[in-house]
């Protein structure tokens, strides 16, 4: 007789508090359909309070997924709770991505390789700069800082409204990250070729203060991981004083790739299609 499992389905989830207006959803189910794959991907609202019984039922089976994705707030307790999380998560302190595999809960965090795919779409050659300025030390900075560094860029400049902030990040990632008060923003980009704001400022409209972009080299990018906007008033800042800019759409984008992989066995690409999909969806809604 049949094994009745290979009957069912494959399913994942995003999961977070509040998740509603997730887009991974989106993302995942239009790479289910363009591969014909008898699958799902849903939202999972679900409290910090139950995080913990929700990643019980995902070890036990009861769920009936076979992983998914975190976000705010349950990175750190996903991390926490896993049973085998890579050295990316373990550096972080923090999972955006679980699955299940012979009885075994798995954790690794692919927003550093999102970062990092994204620019390499969008501006090939990125990373022969030799020097980067990241602006913010808040959460989101640790993946990408992590990138960078990963990504044999020799000199990172973490730059923050609160220097001991900053301080951690660097005795967190190591030699290469120095820690910077906000005054010394312009002496720290003087030759950069990487300037990333990993800051809210300019997020949903709210204000961003005026950056002088010119000590960059010339051609440095300058990049954002805030997508709505899509082009941020940095951004817009950053191009009028003729720099390239790559937007954070496709950190989004390409942070779901590994995950899906791993849930449904197949690799997908991130497409013009998918990109404009979001997009519009960006435009409906904000």
């Amino acid at each position: 007789m049949a094994d009745s499992r290979e009957t069912f389905l494959v399913n994942a989830f995003v999961t977070g508090w509040p998740v509603k207006h997730s887009r991974s959803p989106m993302i995942h189910n239009y790479w289910l359909k363009q591969f014909g794959i008898a699958g799902s991907y849903r939202a999972e609202a679900v409290t910090e309070a139950d995080f913990p019984a929700f990643i019980r039922s995902l070890r036990d089976g009861s769920s009936g997924y076979r992983g998914g994705n975190v976000t705010i707030p349950h990175k750190e307790l996903a991390f926490k709770l896993a049973d085998r999380p890579d050295e990316l998560a373990e550096e972080l302190g923090a999972s955006n991505t679980l699955w299940m595999e012979e009885g075994i809960l798995h954790a690794t965090n692919t927003d550093g390789y999102g970062f990092t795919a994204n620019l390499d779409d969008r501006h090939p050659g990125w990373d022969r700069a030799d020097r980067a300025v990241i602006f913010g030390a808040g959460g989101a900075s640790r993946a990408v800082i992590q990138a960078v560094r990963d990504r044999g860029i020799g000199e990172i400049h973490v730059v923050n409204r609160t220097l001991p902030r900053a301080k951690e990040l660097a005795d967190r990632f190591g030699a290469k990250v120095h820690a910077h008060p906000l005054e010394g923003l312009n002496e720290v980009m003087t030759g950069a070729g990487l300037f990333v704001n990993t800051t809210s400022l300019g997020m949903d409209g709210s204000p961003a203060p005026d950056v002088n972009f010119s000590p960059l080299r010339s051609g440095a990018v300058v990049t954002d991981i805030v997508y709505i906007p899509l082009k941020t008033p940095l951004l817009t800042q950053a191009e009028e004083q003729g720099f390239p800019i790559v937007d954070g759409l496709g950190m989004l984008l390409h942070q779901a790739v590994p995950g899906f992989e791993k849930w449904f066995g197949r690799r997908p690409t991130v497409d013009a299609a998918l990109r404009d999909i979001v997009i519009a969806d960006m435009e409906r809604h904000g």
